[in-house]
């Protein structure tokens, strides 16, 4: 029998054996004869999706546990560490609440720092957390262990900690030529983001596009339901231009930039759909991101302030008044960097999923798929993305706090246009597509 390849959720290594040998013997209709090469899917999140392949009689690592497939029956080779289900549940709660707690710590912990300390004391801690979560990724890709989230738990308020004792005295000039090295590096850091950005904003949208017209062929209460989506995100995109146009345009330069950049958006979707190159979905997220960039771009001086001037110190209120804390929490996290590191970072992890169903099916065909999806370059870069995720974490969040509100300003006009011109090759050089679609393009 040739490759064969099997889906799974994230199952106990119990279900997992059991789901496994049904599925192979399923395969051999019953006789001894199995699967030259069997590809496992596992699909958890402590593995992010990757791909398991295991030939018969060799061993495969899937869920922390071993399994050897073996003629007719699947041994299993649990681990002494292994725990019940419900135990396993508990374990699962703490490492994912471990993983959310080092997320809180670094969005709370940095403007903190900027807004209670100085600058320098900003760029030490930053660089601080960014050389642990490199040291925590490589133990990721190396060890992979559970313990890693909740070991990493007590880091970043022992860092914190660190640049408050550090600055509370005469600081080593030294660290504060380190800090300004690393903020030397966040800004000039700046194209490298914006291109990320755009690529990765474009690359969803695509990829939505590419699953609307996918969608498209199994009916026509798809194509009603994706045109009705389509429409609404046109509106919504125009609703948030508008509203956003008083303080986005308020120098003849902004609004001649929003201009020019609605007028080649519409032109280039025109020039889309005459081409059979795009279609309404693909188009209005694009026109999404534009809105939402000019959106950011209409935030005045004062989303950007120093909020540490009009507050009370932190320290003495912090034990017989909670509500001060929860205050100074909201008025120090800067609303307009959180959603732009939302979206960064959301747009980002996306692209990288992405990313391995590029060219898959071109793979397969010139090696094989003897080597398996784990063989393909963006395979690899995806695992990297995502194992370095709390690195690219800290430098995008750095990088976002770092800058003024004119460079804010100026970097999402350079965003938007990037990305147009960016589209406008991909609709010039892109082939047409199938005649399946091609109504859908027009109507």
């Amino acid at each position: 029998m040739g490759p064969h390849h099997i889906s799974f959720l994230r199952l106990s290594a119990l279900e997992l054996c059991l789901t496994i040998y049904e599925k192979v013997s399923a395969l051999a209709g019953g006789s001894s004869t199995f699967p030259d090469v069997l590809f496992v899917y596992v699909l958890d999140n402590d593995h992010d999706g990757s791909l398991s392949a295991a030939a018969p009689g060799v061993p495969f690592h899937v869920l922390s546990s071993h399994y050897t497939l073996r003629g007719s029956s699947v041994v299993s080779r649990v681990p002494a560490d292994f725990m019940p289900t419900r135990a396993s549940l508990l374990w699962s709660a703490l490492t994912s609440t471990a993983k959310l707690s080092n997320f809180l710590q670094i969005i709370l912990f940095l403007p903190l720092t900027l807004s209670t300390l100085s600058k320098h004391a900003f760029l030490l801690l930053s660089l601080l957390i960014f050389l642990a979560s490199l040291v925590h990724g490589t133990l990721q890709l190396l060890w992979g262990s559970v313990l890693l989230p909740v070991m990493q738990l007590p880091t970043q308020v022992f860092l914190l900690l660190v640049c408050f004792n550090v600055f509370s005295q005469t600081v080593n000039p030294l660290l504060l030529s380190v800090a300004e090295w690393w903020g030397t590096i966040l800004t000039l850091s700046s194209p490298i983001f914006i291109v990320f950005e755009s690529m990765s904003s474009l690359l969803v949208a695509q990829k939505l596009g590419q699953v609307g017209r996918e969608l498209v062929s199994e009916g026509e209460a798809y194509q009603f339901g994706l045109l009705i989506a389509a429409a609404v995100a046109y509106v919504t995109s125009a609703w948030w231009i508008v509203i956003s146009y008083p303080a986005a345009a308020m120098s003849p330069l902004s609004s001649t930039l929003l201009g020019v950049a609605l007028t080649a958006f519409i032109f280039l979707t025109l020039i889309g759909f005459g081409l059979r190159r795009t279609n309404v979905i693909e188009s209005s997220g694009l026109a999404l991101f534009i809105a939402y960039n000019v959106w950011l771009c209409g935030f005045d001086q004062q989303s950007f302030s120093d909020p540490a001037s009009s507050y009370a110190p932190l320290l003495p209120n912090i034990l017989p008044h909670l509500q001060t804390l929860i205050n100074f929490v909201t008025n120090t996290l800067p609303k307009p960097v959180l959603i732009a590191l939302i979206y960064r970072l959301a747009i980002l992890l996306g692209a990288a999923q992405i990313l391995p169903t590029i060219g898959a099916d071109s793979w397969e065909t010139e090696y094989g798929v003897d080597d398996g999806w784990d063989g393909r370059p963006t395979s690899k870069l995806t695992r990297i993305l995502l194992t370095y995720r709390q690195c690219i974490l800290v430098t995008v969040y750095s990088h976002l706090l770092l800058l003024d509100h004119s460079s804010q300003v100026w970097w999402r006009w350079m965003n938007i246009f990037f990305t147009l011109v960016i589209w406008s090759v991909e609709l010039l050089v892109s082939g047409e597509d199938d005649t399946i679609n091609k109504d859908w393009k027009v109507e």
